[in-house]
């Protein structure tokens, strides 16, 4: 008879225990090892009139499976970020080849408004009179101003291109959101970085963000990197190193660009926060 029973209340311990293992994710190890104990110490209270005991032993070894599967779980989380970041940054590159490519087309169509409208200044100039010669000549210096201007535009296009190293570092706020003295530092290779900070004020937060600083690098992933490093110990998620907020002032963030960038960097110190603080208001007066 109580053998029977030690094998019932054996059997009802490793069924809790291997369904646990089995659910174990990257997020949910700590109440599975309470819940591990809990079945281990009332199993052993019902055993007790009996002299049956499950050893303290055999615990600490399913424990032990748990934490391997729990292991397990992390790496294919971490493989799992992983591939949504290599996605998120194929889709960023995508949007800036596009970008690249339409800015370009609109850049060689300037170019060639004004080179065709410069052919025909010169058309007239040839056959102007010395009184037209003076508005003529001013025109043709506006042109090529503008042509100049073109040319930088289109050559600064294909640097972008080329350096594949090259973007903006940005920081960024949401105190509607997240809170007074959290920010988010990341990068951009687009050539409009707002169209980036757009993106992430979409629906999935309440508020759009604030830009307190848009640098430009020419080796901006090493940038961002200095400034994640410097506040490593200050991340919001401790766990997930790709989610680029940290609890920190915007002074320490000023003082790490300083000493890892050598150009003005312009400071916007507070948030706007427009719509937030007047949703606040109507809060307030309702």
């Amino acid at each position: 008879m109580s053998n029977d029973i030690a094998k019932l209340l054996m059997r009802a311990f490793n069924v809790e225990c291997d369904e646990l293992i089995s659910k174990v994710k990257y997020n949910n190890f700590e109440t599975y090892v309470k819940r591990i104990e809990k079945s281990f110490n009332a199993i052993n209270k019902y055993g007790k009139i009996m002299y049956i005991s499950i050893n303290g032993v055999y615990m600490n070894n399913k424990i032990k499976e748990l934490t391997l599967a729990h292991e397990y779980a992390i790496k294919k989380q971490q493989e799992k970020e992983e591939q949504k970041e290599i996605k998120a940054r194929m889709r960023e590159e995508a949007k800036l080849q596009k970008e690249i490519e339409e800015e370009r087309k609109k850049l060689e169509k300037e170019q060639t408004h004004y080179q065709n409208a410069l052919a025909k200044l010169n058309a007239q100039l040839e056959k102007a009179s010395e009184n037209e010669k003076a508005e003529l000549l001013s025109k043709k210096e506006e042109l090529l101003g503008k042509i100049e201007d073109t040319e930088k535009a289109i050559k600064d296009v294909d640097y972008r291109e080329a350096n594949k190293r090259a973007g903006y570092v940005y920081v960024i706020s949401n105190i509607g959101a997240f809170g007074e003295n959290v920010y988010k530092i990341g990068m951009t290779r687009r050539l409009d970085p707002m169209e980036r900070v757009y993106e992430l004020g979409d629906a999935s937060v309440p508020f759009n963000f604030d830009v307190h600083a848009m640098i430009f690098s020419d080796d901006a992933p090493k940038l961002e990197s200095a400034l994640h490093k410097a506040f490593e110990d200050k991340k919001v998620n401790m766990v997930n190193h790709r989610r680029e907020f940290f609890k920190v002032s915007l002074d320490e963030i000023k003082k790490v660009i300083k000493e890892n960038y050598d150009k003005t960097v312009e400071f916007v110190d507070l948030p706007e926060a427009e719509q937030f603080r007047i949703s606040e208001k109507m809060r307030q007066a309702e």
